[in-house]
């Protein structure tokens, strides 16, 4: 069709717009999805190449590179065209490009994906550009794109839509690029470290290192009803065992069918070690060595910005134990206290709505819960957790209710999560029993007790320190993020219709 005629033949409504240049496209070149285009370079290495060149200069280097359609203007002539990279103009007029490919343009849309083959110049106004030689039609978008400079403005259509958020906000790709880098970082720090990186099942027949809800399936061939993996600890901690590794590591999904909130997703990412002949102080070094060094690949400094505060990831990090922090906080002295009784009264009398079965221990972690852990503002360390709510942990010496675990916190959010690990197989055994008639008496009647696991600490595992650290927190923090389904890719929604 010749090109004054192509608009007028087309319908005014903008998705029936494309549908018809596609049509006509398929007509004037055939394959208008060609499997393959080959670029010899990237928008970032051509801006790299050129950053020398001069304004209202043109080269005779003659490049090829793709990228989405994110302007037109002067009916085509003047393109912006972005890859992952980076965007480059693209010029098309009589006096520099042949007439077959001009006649591409009216029925070239923002949103389309095209090639192009030209003359790199500078502009008059310093614009990068390409003179186009040739352009090729890569793939017909036959959705409008949102308007570029104002995005989605519907949060939850960013998250539903993240491929448009991505593609119309560079707040949101920059984030995902430097979640990217955050994860192998982690990965690199804890090789450089001497630990052995390894996969275990997120299929479990017995669910458990950790209290959470499980998400429940059923594997057909085994006739079995199944669990994804809430946690990886039992299977690290056989790792040890083995003698694989001395220093053994895992960046895993896990699964917990439990609330949705700003902080909580039901799938996450963690980073899991345990650390052979290592105690939680050792991690607790492990975890400032890890922030600083991160802080440092995406900012280039361990000072960080998040919303109104400046955080601090320069070690060492301030550590309290948990009995010390409440007592600064409410007078309430725990540590005084002989007998669970003691601590109701205590907590009650202090305004406190606890339990009338709640342990000493557990009135001792929900006053830290609500007078203590929103004050965490840089990153700490809260150790001497009580040993009620902490089955997996080496008792502190000379204090037998309290044992050798931290959770560091930042932002008033817990980051991590480790101990000292309990390595005596009989003492084991005798928490996780008591831990499973806990869950069957809050009506968790599918918990059962892990066999497996206590079969291989009877073997003999080493002492060891264990952590977990919530990569989803973190990257929050180092990008700079509020809310949780910013920095996953595919966040957990309700359906359409809610």
């Amino acid at each position: 069709m010749p090109e004054n005629t192509t608009e007028t033949a087309l319908s005014s409504d903008a998705t029936q717009v494309r549908a018809q240049k596609l049509a006509l496209l398929r007509e004037k070149i055939g394959d208008v999805y060609p499997a393959h285009f080959h670029r010899t370079m990237t928008n970032a290495e051509l801006a790299e190449k050129y950053k020398n060149l001069e304004a209202d200069v043109e080269t005779q280097d003659i490049v090829t590179v793709a990228g989405r359609v994110y302007s037109s203007r002067n009916s085509g002539m003047f393109m912006d065209i972005h890859d992952a990279s980076g965007k480059v103009q693209i010029f098309s007029h009589k006096d520099t490009t042949p007439q077959e490919a001009r006649d591409l343009l009216p029925m070239v849309d923002i949103g389309d994906i095209v090639g192009v083959t030209g003359v790199v110049r500078r502009t008059k106004r310093g614009e990068l550009t390409i003179n186009a030689q040739n352009i090729t039609m890569l793939t017909k978008s036959l959705l409008p794109m949102p308007e570029k400079w104002h995005g989605l403005s519907d949060v939850e259509l960013r998250y539903r839509k993240r491929h448009l958020d991505i593609m119309t906000n560079e707040e949101s790709k920059l984030r995902f690029q430097q979640r990217s880098r955050i994860v192998s970082g982690i990965r690199r720090f804890m090789e450089n470290d001497g630990f052995m990186e390894v996969e275990t099942p997120m299929l479990h027949s017995v669910y458990g290192g950790a209290t959470a809800e499980p998400f429940k399936t059923h594997h057909n061939t085994l006739k079995l009803d199944m669990y994804l993996r809430i946690a990886p600890e039992l299977f690290l901690k056989r790792t040890l065992v083995s003698g694989l590794t001395d220093k053994v590591f895992e960046i895993n999904r896990n699964f917990r069918n439990e609330g949705v909130s700003t902080r909580h997703n039901p799938e996450f990412t963690m980073m899991e070690c345990y650390w052979a002949y290592a105690d939680y102080e050792d991690i607790m070094d492990l975890v400032e060595r890890m922030f600083s060094t991160l802080a440092m690949t995406i900012h280039g400094t361990t000072e960080v910005k998040f919303g109104d505060k400046e955080l601090s990831f320069k070690g060492p990090f301030k550590r309290v134990p948990m009995p010390d922090a409440v007592k600064e906080a409410t007078g309430i002295d725990f540590l005084a206290m002989k007998t669970d009784e003691e601590a109701r009264t205590a907590a009650k009398a202090a305004g406190f709505a606890v339990e009338k079965d709640w342990t000493w221990g557990e009135c001792l972690a929900f006053i830290f819960e609500e007078k203590v852990e929103g004050t965490l503002i840089q990153p700490s360390h809260v150790t001497h957790f009580p040993k009620d709510i902490s089955p997996f942990a080496k008792e502190v010496p000379g204090e037998p209710r309290l044992v050798e675990r931290f959770e560091t916190y930042c932002n008033a959010w817990e980051l991590g999560n480790a101990f000292s690990e309990l390595n005596d197989p009989e003492e084991q055994r005798k928490r996780m029993v008591e831990q499973l008639e806990q869950a069957h008496a809050r009506g968790e009647k599918d918990k059962q007790l892990d066999d497996e696991f206590l079969d291989a600490i009877d073997q003999g595992m080493p002492p060891a320190g264990g952590l977990g650290i919530g990569v989803d927190r973190l990257v929050m923090l180092l990008t700079d993020s509020p809310s949780i389904r910013d920095v996953i890719l595919f966040p957990a929604r309700r359906a359409k219709a809610d």
